[in-house]
């Protein structure tokens, strides 16, 4: 199956772009983005993958603001061309590779609409490869990933509400990912692994500064060893030309990254966080994190019940919802996965924006989690 890029000389294997190296269900290829103003009014976030070996491609964009989130879900049969990334009235157009992206969801029954441009302020930084395998011997885990630092221009609409998008405010990132990881739903073949097996602990916080982005990323197993980190320092930029290439020799890969959170009690997020950035020649920055808003990432497909990831909806299904966000159940399986907009303050006083990403499922030695979803005390 021949498709648009097979005319460009950037083939790894013998087969055609378009055919997944892997055989594995899970096999995907992801846009995701977020976005939010500085002084936390709002936060977005959308979605886009292609699961090439399932041959379905879906959506999600969502927006928490005044104590309610609305969503858009969308899900189609996979188009044969992979540089169509539309589902419905959802599409992703890329304008200019790796500098900036347009995001488009017209006017639909759902009454959820946008038309947003995302527009780099850092070259990308590329975070260490993922690996992991389950309680079994099969590969769970195998992504790349790289995130981007950028500002939105543009609106959003729900309901009776319109949201002007402005650049000189809204903030976010953009994070590309493609390899094998787990989507939604049993894989019918395997065994499922037991309750007490069951484990992952995430943290994930870009943030922006005037004069730099920071980025910082754990994975952890339940003794609170990382198996997988990242951390890096970005320089940033007041136009695209200036940005010197998809990589920029100037970041600053660090040594290594550490955090310590204050869980709200009766809940598994963060009242407050402390990361800390290790510097090459032994310099420890500290950063306080303060949330300002929670994002439920149900509302882009994360653990979704209905329209998690990779669910056949047939030859082209959209949905919307909403809910008030003092009504959920703080500790509901599929409200775990959050993003909170953080207040960041450095140790000289210095304040930035950004998010911390929370995933924390099963034991936890350090914070004292012993069950797969027991409340901090």
């Amino acid at each position: 199956m021949l498709s648009k890029f097979d005319d460009y000389p950037i083939h790894q294997t013998s087969l055609p772009i378009a055919h997944p190296a892997s055989g594995d269900r899970n096999a995907y290829d992801r846009y995701w983005f977020n976005g939010y103003q500085d002084d936390g009014e709002f936060y977005f976030g959308i979605g886009a993958a292609l699961y090439p070996n399932l041959g379905i491609l879906d959506c999600g964009l969502s927006i928490v603001r005044n104590g309610e989130q609305h969503a858009f879900h969308g899900s189609r049969r996979a188009p044969a061309e992979p540089t169509d990334v539309s589902v419905g009235p959802f599409r992703i157009d890329v304008i200019e590779p790796m500098r900036r992206i347009r995001v488009t969801l017209d006017e639909n029954e759902t009454g959820i609409s946008a038309d947003l441009t995302f527009t780099a302020r850092t070259a990308c930084v590329e975070e260490g490869r993922q690996t992991t395998y389950g309680s079994g011997r099969r590969l769970m885990m195998d992504v790349t990933r790289f995130a981007q630092f950028g500002r939105w221009q543009g609106h959003i609409s729900y309901g009776d509400e319109r949201v002007e998008i402005d650049a000189t405010r809204v903030y976010g990132t953009k994070d590309r990912s493609w390899g094998v990881r787990p989507v939604a739903g049993p894989d019918p073949a395997i065994a499922p692994a037991p309750p007490s097996e069951i484990q992952v602990f995430f943290l994930w916080a870009p943030l922006h500064w005037d004069d730099r982005c920071t980025h910082f990323g754990v994975f952890e197993n339940k003794y609170g060893r990382k198996w997988h980190s990242d951390g890096a320092v970005l320089p940033v930029y007041d136009s695209l030309d200036a940005i010197p290439g998809a990589e920029d020799p100037a970041t600053e890969v660090l040594a290594h990254v550490e955090h310590h959170i204050d869980y709200i009690p009766g809940t598994r997020r963060a009242g407050h966080a402390r990361i800390e950035l290790g510097h090459d020649d032994g310099r420890v920055e500290q950063i306080e994190l303060d949330p300002l808003l929670c994002f439920r990432m149900k509302g882009i497909g994360y653990m979704h019940p209905e329209w998690g990831h990779g669910m056949g909806k047939g030859e082209l299904a959209i949905a919307g919802e909403h809910w008030k966000t003092d009504e959920i159940d703080p500790m509901a399986f599929d409200n775990q996965h959050i993003q909170q907009v953080v207040r960041a303050t450095a140790a000289d006083g210095t304040v930035g924006i950004g998010v911390l990403e929370q995933i924390c499922f099963g034991p936890h030695a350090r914070y004292g989690f012993t069950d797969l979803l027991d409340p901090a005390r």
